[in-house]
């Protein structure tokens, strides 16, 4: 390596590894193929389409094309029980040489798995790794997003695919950064991001980092090198007529907790709204069988999702409800995909099931009722929202919210989550299109070397 190239290999904006597309289906819409195009000719890029704006479409496009330029393999990485809709999706537009494989043995260049079965590859074997629904990673301890980055690190074309890129702030964009060959995690945030305690401790990072005020314009200017943010055709210039989301219904439903907190080994005289994660714990535990009943009201006569958090609220639901088919956790992977297809297929009426296990990836058009039991946690609650409340979705969706009244904390504090959310999203759209001059300004004058280096 000379010199020029080492300095080459630490500049930010890291080009294009790709190339113009060979191939396009006839009927991807006119925003699709703009993304798409882009995404391709960058070789190594994030998707962050929201729900229902074809991201399948595009990955099978972009696998279809490495697969004609390369001869090589396309690995696609998807959340459970999504495999089978790559399937469809393929069969719509003309994608032949594609399989799902749950083994790690395949005949096909275009290989569809879990991430559950990532294990069961090598990655020398390909020549592109897709993961759909990246921000899923982050449900995954450590380890396992550790190799699913160096997994990606030995191909030569990467792309992620996300409707919810940073959720709950900018930093979660170095994840993707750094598992698409960019700056690492870390290197962004030393390069963008003040610390209010001078300190780099990873487990502090949410709470401590901020992005620089100056750093602003350059920040973005880095991330629009490798990603593109669109929640609706019109972020890029095309027209949303066929955009439109149906109206979503969000209904309330408190029920009243008759056991009184216990706070410092005391029970209280006076209940009062759970303050502390243990005594938010303590609310819902009180309150199972209040919120069961109630939710088994509300989703009577119903095609409907339950969405639970305890193991004790989805046995209750599934002795209540003789219609609804429960999603354990100790099933099979096998099992599990059973389950959700019959339901997707309108074989199974209802099912129960926890945001953190299904709530990635699935399309639920089918259905536009939800029973949801809230936490902390917005994206699990944005993610299983929008397994119905998408663009395609022909009926307004109902949302039941079943909670206790000493959940009120958790209540707002959802709400709030779900504004700023919104606020990210849109500075996400407004910057991020891909519109970016990888331009680099070529040094003519001759390097002259110090005469200490000389001698």
């Amino acid at each position: 390596m000379n010199y020029q190239e080492f300095l080459d290999s630490k500049t930010q904006l890291t080009g294009n590894f790709g190339f113009d597309p060979l191939y396009m289906p006839e009927i991807a819409f006119d925003f699709q193929r703009h993304i798409t195009k882009w995404a391709l000719k960058k070789g190594r890029a994030a998707l962050f389409v929201d729900t229902g704006l074809g991201k399948t479409l595009m990955q099978l496009t972009l696998a279809e094309n490495i697969i004609r330029k390369t001869n090589g393999n396309v690995l696609i990485l998807t959340p459970l029980a999504v495999a089978f809709q790559f399937m469809q999706e393929a069969e719509k537009i003309g994608v032949h040489d594609i399989e799902h494989c749950k083994d790690g043995k395949f005949n096909k260049k275009i290989v569809v798995s879990n991430y559950e079965r990532l294990d069961k590859f090598n990655s020398k074997d390909f020549e592109c790794v897709i993961l759909d629904e990246s921000s899923i990673l982050k449900n995954f301890d450590g380890k396992f997003k550790t190799a699913i980055t160096d997994f990606m690190k030995k191909t030569k074309y990467r792309f992620l695919s996300t409707a919810t890129p940073a959720p709950n702030d900018y930093i979660e964009l170095g994840t993707s950064s750094e598992a698409l060959g960019h700056l690492g995690h870390m290197d962004m945030l030393g390069m963008y991001f003040g610390n209010n305690e001078n300190n780099i401790r990873p487990q502090e990072i949410a709470v401590k980092w901020y992005l620089k005020p100056h750093a602003h314009d350059a920040f973005f200017k880095f991330v629009n090198s490798w990603a593109m943010s669109v929640k609706k055709p019109s972020d890029i210039g095309y027209s949303d007529e066929k955009y439109i989301l149906p109206e979503l219904i969000k209904n309330y439903h408190k029920v009243k907790n008759e056991e009184n907190l216990i706070r410092n080994g005391q029970m209280l005289m006076f209940n009062e709204i759970a303050k502390t994660m243990t005594e938010v714990r303590q609310e819902q535990k009180n309150t199972i069988t209040k919120r069961c009943e109630k939710a088994v009201e509300l989703a009577k006569n119903k095609t409907s999702v339950y969405w639970t958090n305890f193991n004790r609220e989805s046995e209750l639901l599934n002795e209540l409800d003789k219609d609804a088919v429960e999603i354990k956790g100790s099933m099979s992977i096998d099992k599990k995909e059973e389950i959700l297809l019959n339901f997707s297929k309108g074989e199974i009426k209802r099912i129960i099931t926890k945001p953190k296990m299904t709530s990635f990836g699935l399309n639920w058009q089918h259905c536009n009722h939800t029973v949801y039991f809230p936490t902390w946690s917005y994206e699990q609650y944005y993610q299983a929202i929008r397994r119905f409340w998408r663009f395609g979705q022909k009926k307004p969706v109902t949302v039941d919210l079943v909670f206790s009244d000493g959940q009120e904390r958790v209540m707002k504090t959802l709400e709030l989550k779900t504004e700023n959310a919104y606020q990210l999203q849109e500075k996400l759209n407004k910057n991020l299109h891909g519109f970016i001059d990888n331009k680099k300004n070529k040094v003519t004058k001759k390097i002259t070397l110090p005469n200490f280096i000389k001698g």
